[in-house]
């Protein structure tokens, strides 16, 4: 308590811990975006395996040829195997993986086959250590700092997963959401009731729009994780945020999409989630600002 009690007192202190901490988590969701899909393909892989076993049209050689080559795959979790260097399978020692430090004292290399470190990772530590500094100078070291920095590094890691692989895990937007429901109970970010109707529009919101999208066009516009995903915030910031992050989201988007689109072609997936996040990063931060400002001008 009485570190807690240092931190608020001394703000400057507190920035310089939380940016230090903001590092490390870095780091670690650098280890989230890499490794939480392949896990999930190998649970896909394994529930698969199972299904076919109980299907009677598919020969019993077949679904048992199947299952045995899945058998092989190697366990993995987010703390094992340990870290190796993709490329020549060199494992990473522990004064090889100081956050940052480690990366610009390698220049960037694998220390022992000189393959490239991709600079994501860095880039992933300084955003995580910045965006933590800015949720502690904006909430200061409170429960609604502690709880938006969840929030912040939980969206942190689902903009690298989607952009890498157009998935926005159950596994992290279902413990957010929860969460948000949570810390709103206790009227952190918005009231209870606020919180649930924010959780339900979120969800129905992109779920009409893609519904009546589909209807026109006969095509799929956005998968299910974006609805999730807006829900989460809806459950954190309310309602009334929620018309705040759309429109920032679709205009973040836009722009990257028609870069994109000129650079490489329509043919590469969009993710839409990390628009999403990075509204509802925004929308956390100056939300309310941003929405007095608009409101002002018609005052």
């Amino acid at each position: 308590m009485q570190v807690i009690a240092l931190l608020q007192d001394n703000l400057a202190l507190a920035l310089i811990t939380f940016g230090i901490l903001g590092f490390c988590v870095g780091s670690f969701l650098n280890v989230v975006i890499h490794r939480l899909p392949l896990m999930m393909v190998r649970e896909w892989r394994a529930e698969c395996s199972t299904f076919l076993t109980h299907e009677p049209d598919i020969p019993k050689a077949h679904s048992e040829a199947i299952v045995a080559i899945i058998a092989n795959d190697a366990p993995m979790t987010l703390s094992t195997p340990a870290s190796t260097c993709p490329n020549c399978n060199h494992g990473i020692r522990f004064y090889e993986n100081i956050p940052l430090i480690s990366w610009l004292m390698l220049r960037g290399r694998c220390s022992a086959c000189k393959a490239p470190i991709s600079i994501r990772y860095p880039i992933v530590e300084i955003i995580t250590a910045l965006l933590s500094v800015l949720v502690i100078y904006h909430f200061g070291v409170t429960w609604a700092g502690a709880s938006a920095l969840v929030l912040v590094w939980g969206l942190i890691a689902l903009t690298g997963i989607d952009f890498d692989t157009q998935l926005l895990p159950d596994k992290i937007t279902f413990p957010l959401g929860g969460l948000g429901l949570l810390v709103n109970a206790k009227h952190l970010f918005v009231s209870p009731t606020d919180a649930i109707w924010g959780l339900l529009f979120g969800f129905l919101w992109l779920w009409v729009v893609v519904k009546v999208f589909y209807l026109i066009t006969k095509k799929q516009g956005m998968g299910q994780g974006d609805f999730k995903l807006l829900a989460v915030l809806g459950a954190w910031l309310g309602p009334l945020m929620l018309p705040l992050i759309i429109l920032l989201s679709s205009f973040l988007g836009a722009i990257v999409g028609v870069i994109l689109l000129k650079k490489e072609g329509s043919s590469r997936p969009f993710a839409f989630g990390p628009y999403i996040a990075i509204a509802g990063i925004i929308a956390l931060l100056y939300g309310t600002d941003i929405m007095s400002w608009y409101l002002g001008m018609y005052a």
